[in-house]
This record gives structure tokens, C-alpha cells and sequence, in this order.
């Protein structure tokens, strides 16, 4: 029993020797964007300079992307910009390389890369939206920033209301104040001729000693 315990751990680690040690050695061939996930929509975590080496841990079966690594960091690097040394030449890694360079196809999982690799990272909080893919993620930010943009157009148009509504207010106040100034002109012109038509009234008044003086008063000679 002891020994059929020793064989099933022996084949077991077996098993796992090949995919630990399934790796292969690349080098970038331009200036390139080291990614959070297999795609281009996915945020930069790091620039690997041209000629720089990485190492392969494992490529996508369905789209030409590899998870690398490079200086201790992780991420995604498109495969045309990713050779490889195979049979003393560098070949660009392709799934007809997967094989031949020992690199193991195989998924990818926002949640289990992101949770292992991008804690610290300020993405990581979105990465339940990200989780759903980049489209998704870039459509809901898209939905957002049109409802943003909708709320201050109409933000703007409420203002402009209030303006409009307070102008015309201003307007209407001026009218009145104008129309009060002109009445209060008016009155006072009308009463400054009133006054004027008393005091040219009062020159015309005759004198007083014309009704007092009687036929033979002696003031009436004056």
C-alpha cells in the first residue's frame, strides 16, 4: 500500500512538471505596450522596450495574445510583436510555434489575473466591468459619459432659462422703473406749469388800491 502511495505521487508530480516548467523565451520586437488583458483595449501596466527578452508563460488558442513576463511584472503582449528562437532562427509566436517552443495554451480569466497580478493597480477597481470584456467595459463608459454630457446640455439649457427668465424680469423692472420715471417727469412738469400759470395769474391780479379808492378819496390821485 506504501508503495502504490509513492507511485501515485510520483506520477503526479510528473504531471506537474511539464506545465510548471512549459515556458519559452521571447523578445519584443518593437517598442510595446505590456497590457492588463489580451487585447489592445486593456490598460497599459508596462512599455517593454524593442529587443528586450520575456519570458512566455502561455498564449490564447483563439487570438494571437501571450501572457508574458518581464522584470517581475505580468501581462499581455499581442504575439506579432513577441519571436521566439526556433531551430537557430527567430520565428514571430503563433499558435503552429505553441507546441514546438513547450508554450501552453490557455485562457483568460479578468477576475483570477487581475486578483493575482493588479491589486495595487488603480484599474482594479472596475475590474467587475472589465470582467465583462473591454467592449462592454468601453460601452458602458461610452453609455456614461453621453448621460454626463446630457445632464450638463440640459443643466446648460436650464441655465439659460433662468437667464432668459430673470432678463426679462430685469427688462419688465426697467420698463416700469422707465415708465414710473416718465409719470414722475410728467407730474412734475405739469405742476411746474401749474405754478407758472399761478404766478403769471398773480401778475395779472390788479392792485388792490383799484377796488378801494372811491371818487374823491385822495388816494385815488396817487
Amino acid at each position: 500500500m506504501k508503495n502504490l502511495f509513492v507511485k501515485i505521487a510520483a506520477v503526479g508530480l510528473l504531471m506537474l512538471a511539464p506545465a510548471v516548467a512549459q515556458a519559452a523565451e521571447g523578445y519584443s520586437t518593437a517598442n510595446v505596450n505590456m497590457r492588463a488583458g489580451p487585447s489592445t483595449r486593456y490598460p497599459a501596466v508596462a512599455v517593454i522596450p524593442a529587443g528586450s527578452s520575456v519570458e512566455i508563460r502561455g498564449c490564447l488558442s483563439d487570438v494571437n495574445w501571450c501572457d508574458v513576463e518581464f522584470y517581475g511584472g505580468r501581462g499581455w503582449v499581442s504575439g506579432q510583436y513577441v519571436q521566439a528562437l526556433y531551430q537557430q532562427r527567430r520565428v514571430y509566436v503563433g499558435p503552429q510555434y505553441y507546441r514546438p517552443l513547450g508554450i501552453p495554451m490557455i485562457r483568460f480569466s479578468v477576475d483570477n489575473y487581475w486578483d493575482r497580478y493588479y491589486r495595487n493597480r488603480d484599474f482594479y477597481r472596475d475590474r467587475d466591468r472589465w470582467s465583462r470584456g473591454p467592449d462592454y467595459y468601453y460601452r458602458d463608459r461610452d453609455n456614461r459619459d453621453r448621460d454626463r454630457d446630457r445632464d450638463n446640455r440640459d443643466r446648460d439649457r436650464n441655465w439659460r432659462e433662468r437667464d432668459g427668465d430673470r432678463d426679462g424680469r430685469d427688462r419688465d423692472r426697467d420698463w416700469r422703473d422707465d415708465n414710473q420715471r416718465d409719470d414722475r417727469q410728467r407730474g412734475d412738469r405739469q405742476r411746474g406749469e401749474r405754478q407758472r400759470d399761478d404766478r403769471r395769474g398773480d401778475d395779472r391780479r390788479p392792485d388792490r388800491r383799484d377796488f378801494d379808492c372811491r371818487p374823491g378819496d385822495p388816494s385815488c390821485d396817487e
